[in-house]
């Protein structure tokens, strides 16, 4: 007699058209009952569109119907919404006390380094007036699907699911000129009505400074850390210190700070310049009561990157050490079988 386990191996085949991820990691299989050779499946319809059923129908009765000891497999479909679908095992925040300090650069690089480790990702672009991930990631033109039930996040290449106000605007440049309470609204919406399903870690890219946006993350979502990022200039590292009080008065654990732009390393000495000043990630991180995660340099080859979207190609020794300390600052639970 079939198993569940086994019919849920078979499920890992099929990929849900316009997501590129199995019905098992978009968490939309319901109930599996087994009753002698017969399969019943019950299969979430969020975010899925009258075609796209039709074909996961078909595709499930097929997958599942050519395991040894199954003669019939049934598919229905049941309502729910992305909310009681999503499961997230973290969130985190990426925050700064002001702009120009390469936060998005620092939620993208660690969403990067945390899928490099076989992590489930996500990244959600709640920086609406200033969004840059989705250009970063060469998804420029890129269109979430879904239907009315929800919508579906964009895939990049490396399978990291990524949601910004970018994807939805008809050209990439346009301006969004809204006050909080529509920024607030629409980070609730990118949480609540998008289909994450299953993400070890769901990467939040937080608008800079401490006003309503940040706040909207932190009460709204289930905010499990918080990584702080600045440059070394005095003007910096004094604003860090808002968001660094922030975090505390929200009750929210700061996991680690990261330095970007500390400093450049000339090609033919190798000597390094601090063209913003003397690093102060160390007495940030002392501050923060958390570790120094990254100095990141000033690298011509990664802005070429980010400017030709495809920063999922970039290494480096100082990138590998950023996701690895911060799993070591923050490791992934373990789950159960």
């Amino acid at each position: 007699m079939v198993t569940e386990k086994q019919v849920r191996k078979s499920l890992e085949e099929v990929l849900v058209p316009g997501a590129m991820r199995n019905l098992l990691k978009l968490n939309l299989v319901r109930e599996i009952v087994i009753s002698d050779k017969k399969v019943d499946i019950s299969l979430a319809s969020t975010a899925l569109n009258p075609n796209t059923q039709e074909w996961l129908k078909s595709k499930v009765s097929d997958t599942i119907g050519q395991l040894s000891g199954v003669n019939q497999a049934n598919v229905n479909f049941v309502q729910a919404t992305p909310k009681e679908v999503n499961y997230v095992d973290y969130v985190i925040a990426v925050m700064s006390g002001k702009g120009g300090v390469g936060k998005s650069l620092v939620a993208a690089l660690l969403g990067i380094g945390l899928a490099r480790q076989g992590k489930d990702v996500g990244i959600l672009d709640a920086d609406v007036t200033g969004p840059s991930i989705p250009k970063m990631f060469g998804l420029s033109g890129v269109r979430p699907g879904g239907s009315d039930s929800g919508i579906l996040p964009v895939s990049s290449k490396m399978g990291i699911n990524i949601m910004s106000i970018n994807l939805l605007l008809e050209h990439e440049d346009d301006a969004v000129i809204w006050r909080g309470p529509l920024i607030g609204k629409a980070i609730q919406q990118f949480w609540e009505e998008v289909l994450w399903g299953k993400l070890d870690y769901l990467i939040v890219d937080l608008p800079p400074g401490t006003a309503d946006a940040p706040l909207t993350v932190m009460q709204t979502l289930p905010v499990s850390g918080v990584v702080i990022v600045l440059s070394p200039q005095e003007l910096a590292a004094m604003v860090v210190k808002k968001a660094v009080r922030m975090a505390k008065q929200m009750n929210v654990p700061i996991v680690g700070v990261v330095e970007n732009m500390s400093y450049f390393t000339l090609p033919d000495s190798g000597k390094r310049l601090e063209l913003f000043g003397k690093s102060k990630g160390k007495e940030m991180a002392e501050i923060a009561g958390a570790p120094l995660l990254a100095q990141i340099p000033i690298d011509p080859e990664l802005a070429r990157l980010c400017d030709e979207g495809k920063i999922e190609r970039y290494s480096s020794e100082i990138f590998d050490s950023l996701s690895q300390n911060f799993s070591q600052a923050f490791p992934l639970r373990v789950k159960q079988a």
